[in-house]
């Protein structure tokens, strides 16, 4: 053939192809599409309305049916709406187990195989919720004996982004020896051991950050319209407004540093620091709302029992807004999830970095200061305290399994109602002033004090109306309180507990559990005016 008659084949054969194209997409329009929440090995939410959702045509009539092949299924039927979205809330499922079949009908047919009705749990956070089975203690035992069929896998990549994603990128998966290494540990530990407490399926969502802020999980119009967070919005809408000039003076530097890159090789020296990308900030894990939209978003809605947390390392310089800020971002999930106050519990900051000799102000302990108050704040609500726990040389402690244990206390305890399972740390109540010496009482301590290590109490600090804090001995009185007083200090206004980076304390209940880190006075902190 002639390249002039090839030519005129194909323009012959362009409309034709042009129409097979038009099919094809119309026939991919056509398509029933649910987001990925929604596949084999799912877990679906026991005892509540799942809400299954997805896109098709406008118009297009949309029919769901859950079935385990023994009992009479249940089928909803409902018509997508003029932008194709579509969903529908099938009856509530009181037994747990499967396996079901989800199949959801329009002009095609998706079938979802090997779905259990059990306990759903979202794992939020940043890196130490995201750090994995792998990196934790014991990674090869741990993996060696995660043979649970009944629990089931699911992570969100982290996407940061202004634009509310539709969908993700993620499978649900059994939890299997192959599967658990690279998922959260906190997250796995924690439903391992709900599941074997339980004896139900359970499903985790995992979508933590490492590094990430918290109001980058809040929605961004909710920031923006409380006057609270005036000064962190006006810092990111400047960041915002001088982006596209940054991003002009990046490429220009960048071009620089590649050209000194390459002279620096030929002359075998080292390359120069390359420029930073103002790219980072924009889709990064700190800007406002960015992992709403990018990663909670395409999740918000799947039938869920509660959420796990572990976050507060990036928003320790600004420990006071955190009062504010968390308990915000809580409520603003529950309204969106709407599923009502569902449980929350979240761990509170460990010890780290090095351990003070001499009582200091500071803003890791500040940040723990507002986590507690969080509990005050809203209802159904619980605190994880691991004071003990941390590595003062690793932000990364690798004993995830403790950590977990303490969160599924309050799982199991509040959530779930077992008998005989304690969660509540002890939590300071009250003080007295007696003298030259300061009373204090409190509430949760299950099974009366066991000091840690040595029999006096470790960890207390005392200070006069001159607000210096030094160094007190503390006794434990027949009743529970404990008596503190300090030398020099013959007319005490203030106590102290726990309150330093990385301090050294002893005090736990009977029951193992760990004394809230905790102080009494309200002077004003180093974090007061950051925001």
């Amino acid at each position: 053939t002639s390249p002039a008659t090839a030519v005129g084949q194909r323009r012959r054969a362009a409309p034709w192809i042009m129409a097979v194209a038009l099919v094809s997409a119309a026939s991919a329009r056509a398509d029933v599409a649910l987001n990925n929440m929604f596949g084999d090995h799912m877990v679906l939410q026991q005892g509540i309305r799942n809400k299954v959702w997805g896109k098709a045509d406008p118009g297009e009539n949309v029919t769901v049916t859950l079935g385990d092949g023994s009992k009479a299924a249940q089928t909803h039927t409902t018509t997508a709406g003029a932008d194709g979205s579509w969903h529908v809330l099938l009856d509530a499922v009181t037994e747990y187990g499967g396996p079901h079949t989800l199949t959801v009908k329009g002009k095609n047919t998706v079938t979802f195989n090997d779905v259990l009705i059990g306990e759903v749990w979202v794992c939020a956070g940043q890196s130490n919720m995201q750090w994995s089975v792998n990196a934790s203690n014991d990674p090869d035992l741990e993996k060696a004996a995660a043979n649970f069929p009944s629990i089931r896998l699911i992570s969100v990549p982290q996407v940061g982004t202004q634009d509310p994603q539709w969908n993700f990128n993620g499978t649900w998966q059994a939890c299997t020896p192959e599967t658990v290494g690279n998922f959260s540990a906190v997250g796995y530990f924690f439903g391992r051991q709900l599941h074997q407490t339980l004896g139900v399926p359970v499903g985790l969502i995992n979508n933590a950050w490492g590094g990430s802020a918290a109001a980058a999980w809040v929605r961004r119009d909710k920031l923006a319209a409380d006057g609270r967070f005036k000064g962190l919005m006006e810092r990111w809408e400047k960041l915002e407004a001088d982006y596209p000039a940054a991003k002009a003076e990046f490429e220009k530097k960048f071009a620089e540093w590649k050209e000194a890159a390459e002279k620096a090789k030929a002359e075998g020296k080292p390359a120069p620091q390359q420029p930073g990308n103002p790219d980072g900030q924009m889709r990064g894990n700190s800007r406002p709302g960015n992992i709403h939209s990018g990663v909670l978003t395409p999740s918000i809605g799947y039938g869920i029992k509660g959420a796990i947390w572990y976050q507060g390392e990036s928003n320790a310089g600004r420990a006071y807004q955190y009062r504010d800020l968390f308990p915000l971002l809580i409520k603003s999930w529950r309204d969106e999830w709407a599923l009502g106050d569902f449980p929350f519990y979240w761990v509170q900051l460990a010890d780290f970095k090095a351990e003070q000799a001499a009582p200091a102000e500071s803003d890791w302990a500040e940040l723990r200061e507002a986590q507690t108050m969080t509990m005050k704040a809203l209802p159904n609500t619980g605190e994880a305290v691991i004071i003990d726990i941390g590595e003062g040389k690793d932000i990364h402690p690798k004993n995830k399994q403790d950590v977990a244990k303490r969160l599924a206390r309050w799982a199991l305890a509040e959530t779930y109602r077992v008998p005989g399972i304690a969660c509540r740390r002890p939590l300071y109540k009250a003080m007295e002033k007696q003298g030259a010496k300061i009373v204090l009482a409190f509430d949760h301590v299950d099974g009366g004090w066991r000091p840690f290590d040595v029999p006096e109490p470790i960890g207390f600090t005392i200070a006069g109306a001159d607000r210096k804090f030094v160094p007190a001995k503390a006794a434990i009185l027949p009743d529970g309180r404990s008596e503190v007083s300090a030398e020099g200090v013959a007319d005490p206004v203030a106590v102290r507990y726990a309150w330093a980076d990385n301090p050294r304390c002893n005090m736990f209940s009977g029951v193992g559990l760990p004394l809230t880190p905790f102080r009494t006075d309200e002077f004003e902190g180093v974090t007061a005016n950051a925001h």
